[in-house]
C-alpha cells in the first residue's frame, strides 16, 4: 500500500512516501500558492500509484492570524447581538491595563438580531424570520442563537432561510461546529468558522483540481484534533483544521517514541518559522476542548500544542534597549536566510547556527549555504548568544507544556524534529534536566510522516447539562465533561462503569477533595468515531555510534550533538530504535 503525506510548512514543504516498507522523502520551497507546492513535492519524492494521500496544511491558521478571512455577518437572538466585543469581560493582561483584546472577527455593523427565544422549558418566543437582516455584501454568515445546543430548530430554520436567500454566501450554524453552551466561546467558534469558510474551501478545490491533474487522489486533510478528514468536510467547517500541520507532527513523534518503546515525551518542532512543543502521556498526544487561536478562544477538540515564533528563519534584531532578539518575523522560504543566497540580507537563526558550525555546506533540498552572506548578516550579533536567546524562547515553551501543568520533564523524552529542532535539542534537554533525546532518521519531514501515520478520526459532542442521575443511558466509550452542581467548571473523565466514583476522584486528585454527598451534573458527553491508521514499520537504518559535540546531516534536518551526550542507533527493527537516533546525556 503506497502511502503519501504532505505537510506544508512556511518555508519547506515536506513529502514522505512509504510504499512496500521502503521510505521516500522530500523537501521543497513552500510557494505562494500551496496547491503548487503540494505538486511539486509529490513529484519530488516520486509518488506514483498511491492509494493514501494524507495532507497538512497552514491555510486556515494564516488566514486566521493575518486577518485574511472574508466579510462576514453575525446573526444572533435578538438582544444578543453584539455578543462577540462584549466578550468575557476580562481583561487581556491582568496588570497591564492598557493591553487592547483582539479585534473580533466580525465588525458591530454587521452584527444582527432576529426575534426568538428558546427556554429550557421549550419555546418561549416563536421564531420571526421576517426579522432577518439585510445581508448584501457579506459573503459567510455565523449563525448562534441562544440554547441551540439544546434544541437546534430555529437556528437550522433560519440557516435554511439564510442559504435560500443568498445561495452563494457561506452559512454556518452553531450547532453544526460546536453544540455546547458557554454562548461566547461558541459564537466565536462559529465566527471564525465562517470567516475563514471561503478561503479554505478556495484553496481545497483548487488543491483537489491540481492533485487531479497530476494523477493523485484526492487528499485526506489532518484535523487539528490528529485524525484526518476529507476536503469535503474541512472545506464546510475550516475551523477543523485551524492546527492541521502541526498536528501532524505530534502524531509523527508518538509513533516514533512508541517504537522506541517509549510512552512519555515531549514533541519538539521546530521549523523554519515556528516551533510547536506538545505533551506526549501514555503514547498520546494530549487533547483540549478549547485553545486560543489568535488571540481568540475555539472551542473544538484539538491536539494540545503551543507554538511560538522562534524557528531557524527567525529574524535576529535588537529592542529598544539593545538587547538581542529573535522573532517572530520569519526571513520565511523567498529570500530566507541570508545564508541561502536569495538575496536576504538580514540575519536569522539558521545564520548563526552556520557560524558557529552546526551546518554542512548544503542541506536538502539543493540549499548551498553562503557563509561569506551569513557573516554580513550577521555583523554586530554573537552567534553564540542569538543560539542562547531562541533556546530560552523555546524552553518557556516547553516549560509551559510541562512544569507549567504539573508535569517533571525529567520523566519524559523530547522527541526533536523538524529542519532545526536536532540542532537545540541536547541544549534544551540539558536545561530541563532531560537525559533523552530522540531524533528520528526522517525528522526533516516527521510531521509529513505523521500524516501517513494518522487515523481517520471524526469527533462529535453532545450537550446535556443535566443531573447525571437524569442523563440515561450513556454510550459505552468515549468522555463525559462533570462537575459538581452549582460548579462553573468541568472535569473530563472517561466513560464506563463507576463514571461517579472516577470523577469523585479525579476531582480530589485536581482540587484536593472530593464531596461525593453533593450532586454530580453531566455538561457533555465527548464520543470519536476512529478508523485506525495504517500500519508502520520505518526503514531500517544503518548502525550509528556518535559521542558530542558532533554534527550528524539526517533526511532533511541538521542534528548537533552537545558535549556530554551520547547516540547510538542499534539498526535493528522491533522494539529497538530502528531509524531513530537515542541520543542520552552522561
Amino acid at each position: 500500500m503506497a502511502i503519501l503525506g504532505i505537510d506544508v510548512g512556511g518555508t519547506f514543504t515536506d513529502a514522505v512516501l512509504l510504499d512496500d516498507g521502503g521510505l521516500r522523502t522530500a523537501k521543497v520551497p513552500t510557494a505562494p500558492a500551496q496547491e503548487e507546492s503540494v505538486v511539486a513535492a509529490a513529484q519530488a519524492v516520486g509518488a506514483g500509484d498511491v492509494e493514501r494521500f494524507s495532507h497538512g496544511t497552514t491555510i486556515a491558521t494564516n488566514a486566521l492570524l493575518e486577518r485574511k478571512g472574508v466579510a462576514t455577518a453575525f446573526v444572533a437572538t435578538e438582544g444578543f447581538q453584539h455578543l462577540l466585543h462584549l466578550r468575557r469581560q476580562t481583561r487581556a493582561h491582568l496588570y497591564r491595563l492598557c493591553d487592547e483584546l483582539p479585534t473580533p472577527l466580525v465588525p458591530l455593523e454587521r452584527c444582527h438580531g432576529v426575534r426568538e427565544r428558546i427556554g429550557p422549558d421549550g419555546v418561549r418566543v416563536p421564531l420571526d424570520l421576517s426579522t432577518l437582516p439585510d445581508l448584501e455584501g457579506a459573503e459567510a454568515v455565523a449563525v448562534c442563537l441562544l440554547f441551540s445546543f439544546r434544541d437546534p430548530s430555529h437556528e437550522l430554520a433560519a440557516a435554511e432561510e439564510l442559504r435560500a436567500r443568498y445561495p452563494g454566501v457561506h452559512v454556518v450554524a452553531s450547532h453544526e461546529v460546536a453544540p455546547e453552551f458557554r454562548e461566547y466561546e461558541r459564537a466565536s467558534t462559529t465566527a471564525a468558522d465562517a470567516y475563514l469558510g471561503p478561503v479554505c474551501a478556495r484553496y481545497f478545490r483548487s488543491l483537489a483540481a491540481a492533485c487531479s491533474a497530476a494523477g493523485l487522489p484526492e487528499p485526506l486533510v489532518m484535523r487539528s484534533s490528529g485524525g484526518v478528514a476529507t476536503i469535503d468536510e474541512a472545506a464546510r467547517h475550516a475551523a477543523l483544521v485551524l492546527v492541521s500541520g502541526p498536528a501532524g507532527g505530534v502524531v509523527g513523534a508518538a509513533r516514533v517514541a512508541a517504537l522506541a518503546g517509549i510512552d512519555n515525551a515531549i514533541s519538539f518542532d521546530m521549523g523554519g518559522t515556528s516551533t510547536d512543543v506538545c505533551l506526549i502521556s501514555g503514547g498520546r498526544a494530549e487533547r483540549t476542548l478549547e485553545r486560543s487561536v489568535g488571540g481568540l478562544p475555539i472551542r473544538l477538540p484539538m491536539v494540545d500544542i503551543h507554538t511560538v515564533g522562534a524557528g531557524g528563519g527567525s529574524i535576529v534584531w535588537r529592542d529598544a534597549g539593545g538587547a538581542v532578539r529573535v522573532g517572530p518575523e520569519s526571513a520565511g522560504a523567498n529570500p530566507g536566510p541570508a545564508c541561502y543566497g536569495r538575496g536576504g540580507e538580514r540575519p536569522t537563526v539558521t545564520d548563526a547556527n552556520l557560524l558557529l558550525g552546526r551546518l554542512p555546506a548544503r542541506l536538502a533540498g539543493g540549499v548551498e549555504l553562503d557563509r561569506d552572506a551569513a557573516e554580513r548578516a550577521m555583523a554586530g550579533f554573537d552567534p553564540a548568544d542569538v543560539v542562547e536567546v531562541v533556546n530560552a524562547e523555546m524552553l518557556r515553551a516547553l516549560r509551559v507544556v510541562s512544569v507549567e501543568r504539573g508535569h517533571d520533564p525529567r520523566d519524559f523524552a523530547l522527541v526533536a524534529f523538524g529542519g532545526a529542532g536536532p540542532l537545540h535539542a541536547c541544549a534544551l534537554a540539558d536545561e530541563l534536566g532531560i537525559s533523552t533525546v530522540l531524533v528520528p532518521a526522517a525528522a526533516g519531514v516527521l510531521s509529513a510522516l505523521g500524516l501517513v501515520a494518522s487515523e481517520e478520526r471524526r469527533d462529535s459532542v453532545r450537550s446535556y447539562v443535566c443531573p447525571l442521575e437524569e442523563a440515561g443511558e450513556l454510550p459505552a466509550e468515549g468522555e463525559a465533561d462533570l462537575r459538581y452542581q452549582g460548579q462553573s467548571f468541568e472535569l473530563t473523565v472517561s466513560l464506563g462503569d463507576g463514571l461517579a466514583h472516577r470523577f469523585h476522584r479525579a476531582h480530589e486528585e485536581r482540587y484536593g477533595y472530593a464531596d461525593p454527598g453533593r450532586a454530580i451534573e453531566l455538561v457533555a458527553v465527548r464520543t470519536a468515531e476512529i478508523r485506525p491508521a495504517p500500519e508502520l514499520s520505518l526503514p531500517v537504518e544503518p548502525p550509528l555510534n556518535v559521542s558530542g559535540p558532533a554534527l550528524l546531516e539526517l533526511d532533511g534536518a541538521t542534528c548537533w550533538v552537545g558535549p556530554g551526550w551520547v547516540g547510538a542507533r542499534d539498526g535493528t527493527r522491533g522494539s529497538g530504535p530502528s531509524s531513530t537516533l537515542r541520543l542520552t546525556r552522561v
